[in-house]
Order: structure tokens, then sequence, then C-alpha cells
């Protein structure tokens, strides 16, 4: 069976890499031939030019398509996989139209998928992990009060005025602006318009404690009953968030001020206009080191005593294996490539595995890519 990795973009290499080290028949697909070589040609010469025609030719029943590419590319993907009998694996948050696939993989015996890097991904083997230990501990009672935060980011390890640097086009963090979010917070559904309406504050404990800022971010309702959350449990929090330096919506200011007068096609040109600058002035330099911080926390309070509450706890930066957002987002897509070869995980769409074995297996990887990844015990 051969891996079919389309994609060799910043975040892709350090898994692509890996599959390829540990034996893996890999095929790999990128627009530019060139990019692919410079990135693995050291490793293999099974490279070829992107074409969804040619993948489709060379796709066997049992193969691996891995998309590394824009979104718009996972569902056309998927379906070729569908009608090919491919299985399908990305790192990308599930749109409706691969949710739809679900029962058509499923009959196939096919397995998609997705939510496998680092948010969503390594953030959603953390939160499978606390659920359960919590479920198992004496303290679990139906009746508590659950507070359930996961916030996330990508920040320059080497803070500068703007409070954000960029690895790729900043287009998509802009437009990531402009998407309304929903979460749950003292019992009480939120909705926002627009992440710079609910920032807030958050002291992260890390061997250091910092400050940072944070927001909601996309919808969080969701992902309660992905995380095998009861429905009869009382959920006073739940919020999946985005993490930024403190000093951010200060710096950003004036570009969220902007941002809300733009509208249709100009606004959309203007957009771009701001991404090429902000690519210019806030782009890492050469060989810079980049810095993820994910903190994924369950408390449980009865009678507004807190009785559990665990926080995972991850700093990583950029070394001599380069990015740490490359590898936080590609290991675990290539742990997860391995998982479909095995038969390891479900047939049908699904995200990040919730399997104890598999939820274990792939956080001690993620503890050797991470420079700090700790459980926080506050009541132990």
């Amino acid at each position: 069976m051969t891996i079919h990795w389309c994609g060799t973009g910043l975040s892709a290499i350090p898994g692509l890499r890996r599959l390829i080290e540990a034996g893996h028949e890999v095929a790999v697909w990128n627009r530019s031939t060139n990019k692919a070589r410079a990135a693995v040609g050291d490793l293999t010469d099974n490279i070829h030019a992107f074409d969804k025609d040619e993948l489709a030719t060379a796709l066997e029943p049992g193969d691996v398509v891995v998309s590394m590419l824009p979104g718009d590319w996972h569902v056309p993907l998927a379906e070729l996989c569908l009608e090919k009998g491919a299985n399908f694996v990305s790192s990308s948050y599930i749109a409706p139209e691969m949710r739809a696939l679900d029962q058509a993989a499923r009959e196939k015996g096919l397995r998609f998928v997705n939510e496998i890097g680092l948010d969503p991904g390594i953030d959603h083997l953390m939160a499978h992990h606390l659920v359960a230990e919590y479920r198992a501990s004496p303290a679990f009672d139906a009746g508590n009060d659950l507070r359930f935060t996961s916030y996330c980011g990508g920040v320059p390890k080497r803070p500068n005025p703007f409070r954000y640097k960029f690895s790729w086009s900043p287009l998509g963090v802009l437009k990531a602006l402009r998407s309304p979010s929903r979460s749950i917070r003292n019992f009480s559904e939120i909705k926002v318009a627009r992440p710079w309406d609910a920032i807030s504050s958050y002291d992260a404990p890390l061997p250091n404690p910092e400050i940072f800022e944070v927001y909601p971010n996309r919808d969080s309702l969701p992902f309660i009953a992905d995380y095998r959350f009861d429905p009869d449990w009382r959920i006073k929090d739940f919020v999946r968030g985005t993490l930024r330096l403190n000093g951010w919506s200060e710096a950003w200011k004036e570009v969220f001020a902007e941002i809300e007068t733009l509208n249709g096609a100009a606004g959309d040109a203007r957009l771009k206009e701001m991404s090429d600058q902000f690519w210019q002035e806030n782009a890492y330099d050469e060989g810079e080191p980049d810095r993820v911080v994910l903190c994924v926390d369950l408390k449980a309070e009865k009678a507004g005593k807190s009785v559990w509450h665990k926080t995972y706890v991850m700093d990583a930066w950029g070394d001599a294996r380069g990015t740490a957002m490359a590898r936080l987002v590609s290991i675990p897509v290539s742990l997860a490539v391995e998982s479909v070869l095995a038969r390891e995980i479900p047939a049908g769409v699904s995200a990040a595995p919730h399997d104890p074995k598999l939820v274990t297996r792939y956080l001690d990887e993620v503890n050797r890519l991470a420079q700090h990844l700790t459980v926080v015990d506050h009541v132990g």
C-alpha cells in the first residue's frame, strides 16, 4: 500500500520525512517538484507534480491519501478516495461536506481521519485523556459543575512590537478574525461576532507562569459530544480558543478597526493588501525560532469548590529539528497514517482518535516533540 502525501509546505515536512525514513512506500505530490525535492529529495525520488487526474491513475485500493494542501482540496481528494477505495488523512477541521461522506466511507470500510494536527489534533488527544481520567476518578459525579478550556497559539519565541509573526501568508489569520464564535460561559451560550469582542487574560501554568491573551475560536459546542461529555453533565464553561502574547490586542487594535469596515470584493482585496504588508514586515527571519503554547484544562466543582482539576500544558519552540509548528502539525498526521494502515481507527469520517491506547501512544510522541509537556494537578 502506498501513502500519497500531497503538499510539501512548511508545516508538512517532519511528518513526511518520518514516514519515508520509517520505510513506508511514499509517493510525494506537490505543485512544485523543485520544492518537494528540496524538502525530501535526499530520501526519495518518488516525487510528482500534483495533478488530481494523475493521482487518480496512481491510486490503488487500500492506499492512503494525505492532504496537506489548501482546505478546498480536502473534500475533492476524499471523494476521489471514496471512488478508488482508498483512505484519507488531513490535519484540518471536518467540513460539513466531509462529514457527509461518513456513511459511504463506513460502507466501504474506508478511514477518513481529520483534525489530527496541532489544533485541531493534539488538543483533542489531551481533552480525551483528561475526560477519561476524570470519569475514572473518585471525584466523578454527574452533578458536578464542569469547566473546560482549551487554548492554543503559535507565537514568536522572541516577541516583537506587533506581538505576532507569520510563518506563511497572513491571509488565513486575517480571515479568521472575521469569523464568529460560539462557546459556553457561566452556563450560558455566548455568541461573539468578532474575536476582539471577547479577549480575556489567561494565566498559563508554565514552569515560569506567563499571562497570555485568549479569545474563543469557531464553534466550541460540537466538541462537547466529541470529547465524550455525557448529555446530563452540568457544563459551566466550555471554550476552545486561540492564545496570543500579552499585548497583542493593543498592537492589533488598528487592524481590528479596519477589518470591521471591510465588506465584499473590495474588502477581500484590502485583506490581501494587508496580508502582503504583514508578510513583509512581520515574517520570521531565517532560522528564527517560533513557539507554540497549548493549555487544555478540565475542572470539576461541587458546591463551588474544586474537587478535580488538571491542565495539560505544552510549550514548544523551534530548534535544530526545525519549527515547532511543523513538528506539531505533521508528526501527528504521520501517526494517524500509520494507524490507518494498521486498521487501528474505525471506518468512516473521524477526528483525532479517542481510543486510550492511541491517545497514550500519540501523546508519548508529542512529548518528544515539545520542550515542555506536563499535566498539572491543581487539587492532588
